[in-house]
């Protein structure tokens, strides 16, 4: 039976705990160095804090970039040897909410994955969609033995993790399965993804995987092209830099495999949470198993293309990062399975989603300097800040690099200032929102269904201009197995995803 995650009892009351005396104490302190030290120099004290750590995080960037330019595009390259004669029980879980455009897509790429049938279940979760997704599920599920579909009702509550708690209940109760692989419901994954994500639980400490996830609709909007750069650099330089320098990628939700005795150990996904991966990834480390990066088992989802989705996605995304920080700071400090290396990493990881407010406040006082306030010495520090810019950039240069980008994309690097800049403000506001407890609920992304690149999307390839014979295709990478499971990206005239 699935519970509440053990150390993670369920909230006294639905509001979400407040920290406004935290607010208030900054706002004293900061009145008691305006009145005892003065504007200026309590500014420029404050300028030199921001600017030691913006230099940490511009050191980890350039650590994550030059670790990622040495080594990733050797180990894309790498033959994968024994993929076929590994092949435990697995149960694949996707949870789906009114997703009625992406449905067919994301089902036929289930049932086209290289997995032995008899040591593979698909099970779907309905949950309490409204549209036409119930249908779409139950028409596939009548039409292909292997797939499953569960119904949870409308408003069952816990969001994505109630209804993966709910396939995992009824997993360990009918399906006797080793690992579990999750896929949000607009990903379509690579056919070999699955042999690819398994293969890391021959080591017994490993609890989790986490595959890589490729933008195929970057051609959408100029939002949605900046997001497919930043997934080129999320996950080939910065993830890739954890798993290299530390061993210490994350979980990341969606295209992952968890062991199904470790999510019984743990009680399944924490209900209480908007960001279910940085929880289970917090909790993994915690109970003394690791986490797996994998950059060739690769599946294609859909970036949200207009700001307003931007937007939600984000404050959702920074509220449970901010969250997970205040749970477990804490118990990662005092975890006797994490070197000092790994408690340094870890509480960076964690404060990842404050140092944009950190920016903003940087910013702040850049522009009060321009107008006269903050003395002299406020400059110096403050134009050191832009470290804190350099590092991010220096991990898309190399991503742009790895993913194999046509040169004139490297332009849309000059986008992500604005984005930078939307970034700075909706996770500020995400913070403020935590800080104060405002009410906040699990909000699922919307999904326009766009065509794009993937595994089934060969007029897209052709729509974006890809060359053919330019590498191996996710089939026939997966089939012989002397590559990584390759596709096509945004941006392409050569293969954009992996060499």
């Amino acid at each position: 039976m699935v519970t509440d995650p053990p150390g993670h009892p369920a909230p006294a009351s639905d509001r979400p705990e407040h920290h406004r005396w935290a607010l208030l104490t900054y706002a004293v302190v900061l009145g008691l160095g305006f009145a005892f030290a003065g504007v200026d120099r309590t500014l420029w004290m404050i300028s030199v804090i921001l600017t030691l750590v913006f230099f940490a995080y511009f050191i980890r960037h350039l650590s994550f970039a030059i670790s990622a330019a040495r080594w990733a595009e050797g180990d894309l390259e790498a033959p994968c040897v024994g993929i076929e004669s590994y092949t435990p029980q697995l149960t694949v879980l996707v949870a789906c909410k009114n997703e009625e455009l992406v449905v067919d897509g994301m089902v036929t790429a289930l049932l086209g994955l290289d997995y032995p049938d008899d040591a593979m279940t698909l099970l779907v979760v309905d949950d309490g969609s409204d549209d036409g997704t119930g249908a779409r599920l139950d028409a596939w599920a009548a039409a292909d033995r292997r797939l499953r579909v569960l119904h949870r009702l409308p408003g069952a509550g816990g969001g994505k993790s109630g209804a993966l708690n709910d396939a995992l209940e009824f997993a360990l109760a009918d399906i006797d399965a080793e690992i579990a692989v999750i896929f949000d419901a607009d990903h379509e994954p690579d056919r070999g993804a699955l042999r690819r994500l398994v293969r890391h639980f021959r080591d017994p400490s490993v609890g989790a995987v986490m595959g890589r996830c490729v933008i195929r609709n970057g051609i959408e909007s100029s939002l949605a092209s900046t997001i497919f750069i930043d997934y080129l650099s999320g996950y080939l330089v910065n993830e890739y830099g954890r798993q290299a320098l530390f061993e210490l990628p994350a979980y990341g939700g969606a295209n992952c495999a968890v062991s199904i005795e470790v999510l019984r150990a743990l009680g399944g996904w924490n209900p209480h949470t908007v960001t279910e991966d940085t929880d289970l990834t917090l909790r993994v480390l915690l109970m003394g198993k690791r986490v797996r990066f994998d950059p060739t088992a690769v599946d294609f989802e859909e970036a949200v293309s207009s700001t307003k989705r931007f937007w939600k996605q984000r404050h959702r995304w920074a509220r449970g990062h901010q969250k997970c920080l205040r749970d477990y700071w804490r118990p990662a400090m005092r975890s006797p399975y994490l070197t000092v290396a790994d408690k340094i990493e870890t509480m960076m990881f964690l404060w990842i989603y404050h140092i944009p407010v950190m920016c903003g406040i940087g910013l702040t006082i850049t522009v009060l300097r321009v107008f006269g306030v903050g003395g002299e010495g406020a400059s110096a520090p403050i134009s050191m800040a832009a470290l804190m810019f350099a590092g991010p950039f220096a991990e898309l240069t190399v991503g742009l690099l790895l993913g194999r980008v046509e040169r004139r994309a490297a332009w849309m690097l000059a986008a992500f200032v604005p984005s930078f800049g939307l970034s700075i403000l909706t996770i500020t506001v995400a913070y403020l929102d935590g800080m104060w407890g405002r009410e906040y609920s699990w909000v699922k992304t919307a999904r326009t269904g766009t065509p794009g690149v993937g595994p089934a999307s060969d007029d897209g390839q052709q729509a974006l201009g890809v060359l053919p014979g330019t590498g191996p295709g996710p089939a026939s990478a997966a089939a012989s197995g002397t590559g990584p499971g390759t596709g096509t990206a945004s941006f392409a005239r050569r293969d954009s995803s992996l060499r």
